[in-house]
């Protein structure tokens, strides 16, 4: 998910709830329901619009579906370096000179790539739409890709990925991700290969554009102090000559990628003082599994609190400074992650509990039914709160557009607020317990001599004891090391 998720504990829920219930009985107040209108126009091109008047501010965006899930190897990292050249000079724009215009409008723009989109956008004054609309226009339609500013912004991306690098967990990321998305890496790297970036030439970015920047294949969201029908006419107006093309993935359909087919582990050596651990999952995808999507981010957000089982048996018993059970949203595979740090004399003991506690997920008695019913709440509101500002909501709209489509998104916390026990122990059982996996380590070399820590540590997995059977044969699962309670306590 992209929503930052608030730290709320479940003695929050009550003062929370009231603020929910209050909010819904508001006469016209938002509520976790759609809030944008949409149009499609003739060329294809999806127009979404979201209306607040709170502030005389509009972000206009460009959302296309490009990213690394369409990139083969010697492709990886373009779709980034194709952002990179968006706000460069355009044929217009040199035309023009408007620029400058831009500036005295103060639009304030910027871009970003992740695996399954990439968008663009500027907020500038009510007043300044139709030409950040115009600018965008010209953007997409009239790049030059000038070749001085093609080389200078390779060097800035090949300058991102160096400072990447000098961070030790990219080690870490990059190590599970390798083992993870085994067949095809590169579609789950949106930074790119750096091998990739230097040799690239502008004819590959005008591959890109013909084949991913058609109306067909974007999406045009407004947000802020306007009015939807007059965006509506306006964008028909601007972008009506930008023409449509072949559906991109339907001549060159999104690989899927494999399922693991036996756990793999690393130990990754950096100069660090702690110890970080990892371990990652293949999870739903929405197109394949849209329930399970439902089911894992009401699990996720139950465990992330700390008062939850998960965070008091982790993190209050001091073997971890921090733990995290993470799930991200995406139409093709979205990873699920366990995060944890701790001090290196408690790596073993650490892995082995966080190992216990993942067999334990299934238990009846691992949430209660009020954390279940808290963590919905809790999601709800959050939900409301993401929308306070329209320039972070357009980029939350552009993303779930991209990755599942607004229908998923527009009904999403109805399906949140349906997820049952049943449907979680369908999710944890289909997809983490006794599932394929990478565990990783992040720790130094010295430690790791010192400790002992060997790969047999990481792939080690906790045998819960078998349960005796119960009356008339049955078998009745009991948890090891924890006190029995009822699913409502």
């Amino acid at each position: 998910m992209i929503r930052k998720e608030a730290r709320i504990t479940v003695r929050a829920v009550i003062v929370l709830s009231m603020i929910l219930v209050a909010v819904f009985m508001t006469p016209d107040a938002g509520q976790a329901k759609p809030q944008w209108q949409k149009v499609t126009l003739r060329n294809g091109l999806e127009v979404i619009v979201i209306e607040n008047r709170s502030v005389p501010l509009v972000t206009v965006e460009i959302a296309v579906k490009n990213g690394s899930y369409t990139e083969s190897p010697e492709f990886n990292g373009l779709s980034h370096l194709y952002e990179h050249m968006f706000f460069k000079s355009n044929q217009r724009s040199r035309e023009d000179g408007y620029h400058d215009q831009a500036s005295e409008l103060g639009m304030l723009s910027n871009a970003s790539t992740r695996e399954e989109v990439v968008n663009y956008y500027t907020t500038t004054v009510r007043t300044g739409t139709r030409e950040a609309m115009k600018l965008m226009r010209d953007a997409l339609m009239y790049p030059l890709f000038d070749q001085q500013e093609f080389s200078q912004e390779i060097q800035v991306v090949l300058d991102e990925l160096a400072q990447h690098r000098s961070n030790p967990f990219y080690y870490l990321l990059n190590a599970v991700d390798t083992r993870l998305w085994y067949k095809y890496p590169s579609r789950k790297n949106p930074g790119g290969s750096p091998e990739t970036v230097s040799r690239a030439t502008p004819e590959m970015m005008r591959t890109i554009q013909k084949k991913y920047y058609l109306p067909n294949n974007s999406a045009l969201v407004v947000a802020g102090d306007v009015d939807a029908a007059e965006i509506f006419r306006m964008a028909e107006e601007i972008f009506a000559e930008w023409a449509s093309g072949d559906d991109p993935f339907v001549k060159d359909p999104i690989v899927k990628h494999p399922m693991l087919e036996k756990d793999q582990v690393v130990i990754v050596n950096q100069p660090v003082n702690a110890a970080t651990i990892q371990i990652g999952y293949h999870g739903p995808s929405t197109d394949l599994d849209a329930p399970a999507t439902y089911a894992a981010d009401v699990f996720s957000f139950i465990l992330r609190q700390p008062d939850s089982k998960f965070s008091r048996e982790l993190v209050d018993t001091g073997l971890t400074t921090g733990t995290a059970l993470n799930y991200y949203t995406q139409l093709n595979v979205g990873p699920i992650t366990v995060m944890a740090q701790t001090t290196p004399d408690k790596v073993k003991d650490a892995l082995r509990a966080i190992d216990q506690q993942i067999a334990l997920f299934d238990s009846p008695d691992y949430y209660t039914n009020e954390e279940l019913e808290s963590a919905k709440t809790l999601l709800d509101v959050n939900e409301i709160y993401s929308r306070e500002k329209p320039s972070e909501y357009a980029h939350t709209v552009s993303f779930w557009w991209a990755s599942s489509g607004l229908d998923y998104y527009a009904n999403y916390v109805e399906n949140l607020r349906k997820v049952t026990r049943a449907d979680i122990k369908r999710y944890v059982d289909k997809y983490i317990r006794n599932k394929p996996r990478v565990v990783a380590v992040l720790i130094s070399e010295e430690d790791q001599r010192r400790i002992g820590l060997t790969e047999q540590d990481l792939a080690a997995r906790v045998k819960l004891p078998e349960a005796k059977p119960a009356a008339g044969g049955s078998k009745a699962r009991k948890t090891t090391g924890q006190r029995k309670r009822k699913p409502n306590q």
